[in-house]
Formats: structure tokens, sequence, C-alpha cells
């Protein structure tokens, strides 16, 4: 990939930028400046759950929804079994917690990009995972009710008033009214939702005139803009694999490069779309882009085994000990201080219109 030299920009927020379609060049990256991105040294309540009405496919945490499925020593959801290829257990908690840490890093503290106002009436957090982005917002919004909808029960049970976790599946029918939210939150989701369109028209007829629907998600494949990624670098192979396993039961992982479209296409306007940039290990000069880095290598390398499990074992029935032997490779190349790479992150908001 031919190296193209970041626009001069301010801190903060990045500007709107229009759809990137498919990489083939280094995206209009907005969190590094140009000079930081050149390689430098490598030396670095009450009970919140809802069991939902009657006409709902919302599941109570009865014993048998808030039970696991364990699978080559990692633990799964149990309620819609297979659906999510990410383990559920206490390793996976730990590094969505990181992650989320990361991101604000990434974000300069900021929960969120849309212009919800200060006294926001109802938010939902789509995939809320461990629940941390809907505990802050709820902190951050006491005006609000925020809910946060998984098919894993791993919320804590005791939240502040305002917060609500449900055990579900975004992808079926809602039970919400129309016109209901402020904000429609998705972090790191859309490339496990089979259809795409349908969670977008689902959101625009629940959203608020006026509302917003925020989504965040990195590409599943990583880049390099000084040519120090050999051809057969092994993270790569291994996601381009996992890519073709995901797309067997459905599961895009470019999905996010098509997301404009689809959420023009459901009626939403005023869609703007920035692309951060998320360099694997500290080989960027400036210091916080080095932290950075270090957070995003550890999450990848910590995952490495959840998503192997989750895909290769289902969908090309590789035994476990087949699966470690595979990750000694890509966790070698991984961590060769001398490959400098990056992950393109994407923010996307759009609104609905008022009338």
């Amino acid at each position: 990939m031919a190296s193209n030299e970041s626009p001069a920009h301010e801190e903060g927020l990045a500007p709107e930028t229009s759809s990137p379609g498919p990489l083939t060049s280094n995206p209009h990256i907005d969190n590094i400046p140009a000079a930081a991105l050149e390689a430098g040294d490598d030396t670095e309540t009450d009970d919140g759950y809802s069991s939902g009405d009657a006409g709902s496919t919302t599941t109570s945490l009865s014993s048998s929804i808030r039970a696991h499925v364990w699978e080559n020593g990692r633990r799964y959801n149990k309620f819609r079994e297979g659906q999510y290829a990410l383990p559920n257990d206490e390793g996976e908690q730990a590094r969505e917690d990181m992650k989320h840490a990361m991101t604000l890093m990434l974000c300069n503290g900021a929960l969120h990009f849309a212009p919800i106002g200060e006294n926001p009436q109802n938010i939902i957090d789509l995939g809320t995972g461990t629940g941390i982005w809907a505990l802050d917002m709820a902190d951050k919004y006491p005006s609000a009710l925020v809910e946060g909808i998984d098919l894993s029960p791993i919320q804590p049970l005791w939240v502040a008033p305002n917060t609500k976790f449900i055990v579900d599946d975004v992808e079926d029918s809602w039970t919400y009214p129309p016109n209901h939210f402020d904000l429609v939150h998705l972090r790191v989701l859309v490339a496990h939702i089979k259809d795409i369109p349908k969670l977008f028209e689902q959101s625009f007829k629940h959203i608020k005139p006026g509302g917003w629907l925020e989504i965040h998600d990195h590409e599943n494949i990583p880049y390099c803009d000084d040519g120090s990624m050999p051809p057969d670098y092994a993270p790569k192979e291994m996601l381009l694999m996992v890519a073709e396993a995901l797309a067997s039961i459905g599961k895009d992982t470019t999905a996010i490069l098509t997301a404009d479209e689809k959420l023009l296409a459901a009626g939403f306007t005023n869609v703007t779309h920035r692309v951060f940039k998320l360099p694997v290990g500290p080989w960027p000069k400036g210091k916080p882009q080095k932290l950075l880095g270090l957070y995003w290598r550890t999450a990848i390398f910590d995952g490495l085994q959840g998503i192997a499990m989750g895909t290769f074992g289902r969908a090309k029935k590789w035994s476990p000990e087949e699966i470690e032997v595979y990750l000694v490779g890509v966790r070698k190349a991984l961590m060769d201080p001398s490959i400098h790479t990056y992950w393109p992150y994407h923010i996307i908001t759009a609104q609905k219109p008022l009338s």
C-alpha cells in the first residue's frame, strides 16, 4: 500500500469525511499527526435486568438463560448458541473493558459523537457486552434511561436506577414504541449482524425524529504504509480465514465499509463518517500513539485464541491442539517490532429527520 501523508487537522473531534469504501490507499486519518505516524523506537443499584413483556422475545434471567456453553476451554453464550463467535468468559470481559478504555483514549475521552443534547431521555446500546459504555452513559446523563442489550448475561447485577440490561437478540423484532430513542449505539457489532438493512430500519423506526444512530467499528484487517508488512503476514492471513469462516454463517467482516449507503436507504440523513487509526504496537513516535498501539496490540493478542476457537473450531473443525499450534506463528508475527501495521477505526453518525 502506498504511503500517503495525513492531512493537517485539529486535535479532538475528527473532521467529517465521505464514506471511504474499500481501502486502496491510506484512509483519511484523523487522530494521529503525520509526524507521529512515522515509525519510532519500540521500547515501551437494583438488579438492572429486565424480563420484557409477555409478547417480547426478551428473555428473563432464569437459570437456563444464565447458563453458558463451554467449548475448548472457553465459555460462550447459551442463548442463541453459536450466533456470536467470541467467548464471554472473564478473560474476554477484561479484554472488552480494556478496549473501552482504549476507545476513550482514541476519541479524546468522548463517549459519543452524536449531538444528543444535555437531557436525552432514552438511549440503547446494542451488543452491550460488559455494559461499561452504558454505565458510563447513565452516569453522564442522569436524565436518560440507558438500556443495554446482549446475548450474554455478563453485565453487573447492581446498577444505577437509570440503567437496565436485557438478554435479547438485537436482530429480533423490537417491542419498543416508535419514535422512542434519542440515541441507538452500536460498537464493534456490524460484522456480527446477518441482516444489517433490517437492523438499520428497526433503529430508524424506534429513534425519535431528530434522534441519532451511532456506529463504532474497526476493519478486521491490518494495513501498512511503509512496506514493513510482509506479503505472508500471519495475522492478516488468519483474519482473512476468519472472514471466510464468518461468511459461511452469513456474517460480513467488511460490512462497516458499506454502512453509509445502507443508512441512507433506511431513511437516515446527516450521515458523517470519521476514520481513525489504531496502530498495532508501540511503533509510532508519539507517546500517546505508542500507548494506544500497546492497548490495541494487547487486545488483539488476548483475543486470538477466543476468535480462533469460535471460528476455526466451528467452521473448520480444527482441534484445540491444531489451533494452538497455528497461533504460535500468528503471535510471533504480531509481536515483531519491525512490522508497522494499523487497523482503521470507523465512527459513523446518522440522524432521523425531524419530519
